[in-house]
């Protein structure tokens, strides 16, 4: 019993770069849709459609707050150019290989040229390919098409044929139709655009196919190239399957096989390759005189694919994007600053040194660009997973920094896992600005860490931290609460009737008529949210536990500055706020407004206030009388006049006590 597993098997390098692009934006909690879905394999599609990346038609079912990104397949110029004029937000994940067709065929002269693709033109990748070549173009998927459409172009002389290939076309019908267009077209320039890694898996496929009595190949049923595969594999080895998962294997036909076969299309990634060796693994163990070697040989190619595998890597450069590390092995081995921390701000010369020796994760080996892309961060989460499971049970309050706020709330990273904190547990009470938290370190709690499969999470909690240290607080402070004390509190909400303030732990209210020693509409023209007030207990109700707070300063009374700074006999300034019948209200200073009789006015009888003074005029006026107790003080304008000018007719006052009643 053997089995041989396709080294090449599983995401190309196009197909993994998409991905990656992909799980990067949602690792950033952006919102992702792609142009179709990202890769011809549902299973992957599904996993990221549960982080929330959405597959979407057309650019016209683009949010605005989403982020489009354009699949490895690439897009005709056309869509490219929608998408700009739309300010659309994209990413562009096309294969660097399609993107090289793309400007072979754009270089095409309209006039003189004509474009053969080979490929499937129903492929989105040759209807991009189509979209950025303006001459005259055809399509053939075989021998038999290409015979058609040189029937066709063979009668327009003096033209000249670019050839151009899907990247995944079917190399062995490639060389068949090339033979063909050098024997009827001399001047006809091939350009062999078959990518490497189709060219070796396909060989490669080949091969193991035909030394197998059973083969495997593993993709989507909608993928171009895992279908190629299988065609291929067909040809060596005619009992071939295609399975999309392990639930597809028939545990008959496993158990009857000797020589086993597996190949992979470019789109399946290899946790569902692994998934199908793990199955025939279970199924062969069944068997009861199974080859001694199976277990052994499943593991050493379980090892080829190369993920999963953690090695220690010494740090060998350090540049902004990327750090180079030497694994023992032939290739360079790469980590991306995405895979070096959870921390998206992190720089990484402040995390890693050069001779720095790092436990890693093999995330992909790409034999043919002779790398291996390496990850940190999720060595360090799978080792804090554990970790954070105790704490959960411990209830141990954690500190560590706020990285990120997002919708719905804020991360931190602790042990190089990110927190999730809702907004609702973010903060001491709801509706406060998430973005003061930015930056600032915090003290938390975990409330959930769970594990279903590969999906992981952790959730944290401020409040509840928050919520301990007031009730704390809150013990303190009645211990030494009493009236007349004084606190530096914060406004943290203002009403109608009043401000409401922190005094740590406990909050009190200043009524609005404990605001200012002058009249106010709304608390808000004195205080502000957040402002930090010297504030002081006037009033304690034992049962309710409500603390009425003092906020106007004594010496700020303006009946107090009017004792001090204005006696009688002093003139002043007056500012006239009001008429009636009997005379004018003057304001002295802010708070006191003082009668000026209507004998008071003028030198000579007048009918009323109106006729000599209006609302708004400043005037010149004696303090004649102050009545403290009444809170009254009496001015006069005719006091201020030459002696000879004060003996004139004289106003009647029948109504002085009621004018005295009224400027109170």
């Amino acid at each position: 019993m053997s089995i041989n597993v396709a080294k090449s098997a599983g995401f190309c390098f196009g197909v993994n770069r998409a991905i990656k692009m992909v799980e990067e934006l949602l690792d950033q909690n952006v919102k992702v849709c792609t142009l179709g879905p990202i890769i011809h394999n549902m299973e992957v599609v599904r996993d990221l459609e549960k982080r929330g990346c959405r597959a979407v038609e057309s650019i016209d079912d683009v949010k605005p707050d989403e982020t489009l990104v354009i699949r490895s397949h690439g897009v005709p110029a056309k869509t490219i150019e929608e998408i700009k004029n739309n300010n659309i937000v994209f990413k562009d994940a096309t294969c660097p290989f399609v993107k090289k067709i793309h400007n072979t065929v754009a270089d095409a002269d309209e006039q003189n040229d004509i474009v053969l693709i080979a490929g499937n033109s129903a492929h989105p990748e040759v209807q991009g390919i189509m979209g950025h070549c303006k001459a005259e173009c055809y399509t053939f998927n075989n021998e038999e098409q290409l015979d058609e459409i040189l029937n066709i172009i063979l009668k327009k002389k003096n033209k000249n044929i670019k050839i151009v290939a899907q990247t995944t076309f079917d190399t062995k019908e490639w060389k068949k139709c090339i033979k063909k267009i050098k024997n009827l077209c001399t001047n006809a320039k091939i350009f062999d655009t078959i990518c490497n890694a189709t060219s070796v898996r396909q060989n490669e496929a080949d091969l193991i196919a035909a030394c197998s009595d059973f083969m495997i190949v593993i993709g989507d049923r909608h993928s171009s190239n895992t279908g190629k595969l299988f065609d291929i594999c067909k040809r060596q080895c005619p009992n071939t399957v295609l399975i999309e998962t392990s639930d597809e294997l028939d545990y008959a036909q496993v158990q009857a096989a000797n020589k086993i076969g597996v190949t992979a299309g470019a789109s399946t990634p290899a946790r569902i390759i692994k998934e199908v060796l793990d199955t025939m693994s279970e199924i062969k163990s069944g068997e009861t005189n199974v080859n001694e070697s199976f277990e052994a040989l499943l593991e050493e190619n379980l090892k080829n694919l190369n993920t999963n595998e953690r090695v220690i890597g010494t740090v060998l450069s350090i540049a902004p994007n990327e750090v180079q590390v030497d694994v023992g092995r032939k290739q360079t081995g790469i980590i991306p600053v995405s895979e070096l921390s959870n921390d998206p701000n992190a720089k990484p010369e402040d995390l890693v040194k050069i001779g720095d020796q790092l436990e890693l994760l093999i995330m992909k080996t790409n034999d043919q660009e002779g790398t291996i892309l390496l990850s940190k961060r999720r060595v360090d989460a799978q080792k804090g997973w554990e970790k954070l499971q105790e704490k959960v049970e411990s209830q141990e309050i954690l500190t560590s920094k706020v990285t990120e706020v997002v919708k719905g709330g804020v991360i931190v990273i602790y042990d190089g896992i990110r927190i999730f904190i809702p907004a609702s547990q973010a903060t001491a009470t709801r509706g406060e600005n998430l973005e003061d938290l930015l930056g600032k370190e915090v003290q938390f709690r975990l409330i959930e860490v769970s594990q279903h499969g590969r999906r992981r999470r952790a959730i944290g909690s401020i409040r509840s931290v928050l919520k301990e240290q007031r009730a704390a607080q809150r013990e303190e402070f009645w211990k030494t609460c009493e009236v007349g004390k004084h606190y530096n509190g914060v406004v943290k909400s203002l009403t109608s009737y009043g401000a409401f303030v922190d005094l740590g732990g406990v909050f009190g209210m200043i009524h609005i008529s404990e605001l200012s020693w002058t009249h106010i509409k709304h608390p808000s023209e004195v205080v502000n949210v957040g402002d930090t007030v010297d504030v002081y207990v006037k009033d304690i109700n034992e049962e309710t536990k409500k603390i009425s707070l003092g906020y106007k300063k004594p010496e700020d009374n303006p009946w107090e500055i009017l004792k001090r700074d204005y006696p009688e006999g002093t003139v002043v300034k007056a500012t006239i706020v009001g008429l009636t019948e009997f005379g004018a209200f003057a304001n002295i200073i802010p708070g006191i407004d003082g009668l000026i009789h209507i004998s008071q006015i003028a030198n000579k009888r007048i009918d009323k206030p109106s006729d000599v003074l209006s609302v708004g005029d400043v005037v010149d006026a004696k303090i004649t009388a102050i009545d403290f107790d009444k809170k009254r003080v009496s001015l006069s304008m005719r006091a201020l006049l030459p002696e000879d000018e004060q003996q004139a007719e004289t106003a009647e006052e029948p109504e002085a006590e009621a004018a005295e009643e009224t400027a109170e």
